[in-house]
């Protein structure tokens, strides 16, 4: 074995023992033992400050931020007047995700404790139309029984936020608030191999010493950046991760700078990308079974109407840019030409895409709107099933141009791998009439997700992370090239970097990133251990205004 062998050798030993920790439980055996002490909430006598500073409306504070919400929770635990109504949350949540043979005895329960005008949990609040709906539906067992429930149900927890502002449940949000706005840097993080490189950088492993969470750190190159005027798709790209959170997209948890990189801690996607397993795992048998390709064809529609209700338009969905976690989960990657609609504005122009992929009326350079990104569903779909585009066979040597052509005009032919139901919900992402094809309308994807195509789907369970994927990657195999194949950068000169450059930077480097930096610490169990209260309901002393800890390690009472 030649040094360059050997290297990537070492390299993926010590990158797959790391992967070890991807799941919370075993991600404090890999924590850097001073990095996690210094995750310390501080007394409130040194945040109190920021009480008026957070976000304190209820749908960020308590439905968005995780933190937020779990402790808004344990609030409405403690207070007898919603006490009730939390719990009838929760139960919501909970029918929501469990499985179709739990449902009608879950919901009978429902209907018995909170919606019987008998039952000591009636919850009034709820509208009679609300309860009258749910009691008569209930052993259908639909997915969305609560939906206009859950929406009464939030606007009467809405009126418990000025109680949790004044409780010390939000005291103990204000002092995580506090430890996410500290400013982070490399040495919070160890690299291990080289997994990609990208036109600014390399993308590495890495692990945030402090939780044992593993990540990918994408660096850009200062120089490289600036050299090839990337600075304004490098920060759109980050402002479009920072804003978007879903389970379906890869995720932004922090953006600092070194002295000669930008780095994006993101999501870390060990099991390679849809085309590689589409083409290279089985060449014999290319493609994917359609009960596999409907299972990431829903898992890339959650991701996409995540977008879509950003105002962000996609423009570069493919197989290449659709990767496996360790789970055989699938999100969205790559969103460098990725536009975000203006308040007030509802379609843009620019030709961007990938040859094969675009929309008729992207090529014909018209204005154009979400509905551009499901015909690139479309054809993700089709090349999943079929191994090969429908607009270009796999290997053929044809000119962009008449890709375009063939997208305009030709009919797309279906082989006999395709049933009914996906020949169906393909020609309707592939429609030609942006206005006749299937995707986001009324801020949703719901009649697309009714589509015949996905009737095995149960999307309550699908969109939190439990429907198993028909596929699992081996969690002890590197889907990335040998180190030496990923291709060294040649050095940058003749490149200065001034303060405008350093302005950049700057606001480039805005830190942890508040919903995925809460979900690291709830993941990897630091916000249990750090989330302690008094007995019996008494004010820990880090919440005690007039606690004082003595230098001998007793404490005295103000």
């Amino acid at each position: 074995m030649d040094l360059g062998g050997l290297e990537t050798v070492v390299a993926n030993s010590a990158y797959v023992s790391a992967r070890g920790s991807m799941d919370g439980s075993s991600a404090a055996a890999m924590r850097d033992k001073k990095m996690r002490a210094r995750l310390k909430l501080p007394h409130i006598r040194d945040c109190e400050h920021m009480k008026t500073s957070v976000d304190t409306t209820f749908d960020n504070m308590c439905i968005k931020q995780p933190i937020g919400k779990r402790l808004f929770q344990q609030f409405l635990e403690s207070d007898a007047t919603y006490k009730n109504a939390g719990e009838l949350w929760k139960d919501i949540e909970d029918y929501t995700i469990c499985q179709e043979k739990e449902r009608e005895q879950k919901a009978q329960k429902i209907v018995n404790k909170y919606y019987k005008s008998a039952s000591k949990n009636f919850c009034s609040f709820l509208e009679e139309k609300a309860v009258t709906r749910v009691v008569e539906d209930f052993k259908h067992v639909r997915g969305d029984l609560f939906k206009e429930s859950e929406r009464q149900l939030l606007k009467h927890l809405e009126k418990a936020t000025d109680g949790f502002k004044n409780s010390m449940y939000f005291l103990r949000y204000v002092q995580f608030k506090w430890l996410e706005s500290q400013p982070v840097d490399e040495e919070w993080f160890n690299d291990f191999r080289v997994l990609g490189k990208g036109g600014f950088g390399e993308v590495f492993a890495c692990q945030a010493k402090a939780t044992g969470k593993m990540y990918a750190n994408k660096k850009l190159e200062k120089k490289r950046l600036k050299k090839r005027k990337g600075y304004e798709g490098a920060i759109v790209e980050k402002r479009i991760l920072a804003k978007v959170h879903s389970r379906f997209i890869v995720s932004l948890a922090y953006a600092f700078q070194t002295k000669t990189d930008l780095c994006l801690i993101m999501t870390i996607m060990n099991g390679g990308d849809l085309r590689f397993h589409m083409y290279n795992v089985d060449e014999k048998n290319p493609g994917f079974d359609e009960k596999r390709a409907c299972f990431y064809t829903a898992q890339i529609i959650c991701g996409v109407e995540h977008l879509h209700q950003n105002r962000i338009i996609y423009r570069d969905l493919k197989p290449e840019n659709v990767l496996l976690d360790d789970a055989g989960h699938v999100r969205l990657s790559d969103m460098g030409l990725a536009v975000e609609l203006p308040p007030g504005k509802d379609k843009t122009t620019g030709y961007a895409g990938t040859p094969g992929f675009m929309a008729p009326e992207l090529l014909e350079k018209k204005e154009y709107d979400y509905t551009v990104d499901y015909f690139t569903l479309g054809v993700t779909l089709y090349e999943m099933i079929a191994a090969k585009g429908p607009f270009r066979v796999r290997g053929e040597k044809v000119e962009n141009t008449e890709v375009a052509r063939r997208i305009l005009n030709d009919p797309v032919s279906y082989t006999p791998a395709f049933s009914k139901e996906s020949k169906d919900i393909c020609e309707g992402l592939m429609h030609k009439d942006p206005a006749k094809r299937l995707g986001f309308k009324n801020n949703e994807c719901e009649e697309l997700k009714n589509q015949p195509f996905f009737k095995d789907i149960n999307w309550g369970r699908l969109q939190s992370g439990l429907l198993p994927p028909p596929f699992v990657p081996s969690a002890t195999t590197v889907y990335a090239k040998d180190i030496g194949d990923v291709g060294a950068f040649s050095t940058i000169k003749g490149v200065v970097l001034d303060n405008k450059d350093t302005e950049f930077y700057n606001d480039f480097a805005s830190g942890n990133i508040p919903i995925p930096w809460q979900e690291e610490m709830i993941e990897t169990g630091v916000f249990g251990e750090l989330n302690i209260w008094g007995e019996n309901g008494k004010l820990p002393n880090d919440l005690n205004p007039n606690y004082v800890e003595t230098k001998g390690g007793g404490c005295v009472l103000l």
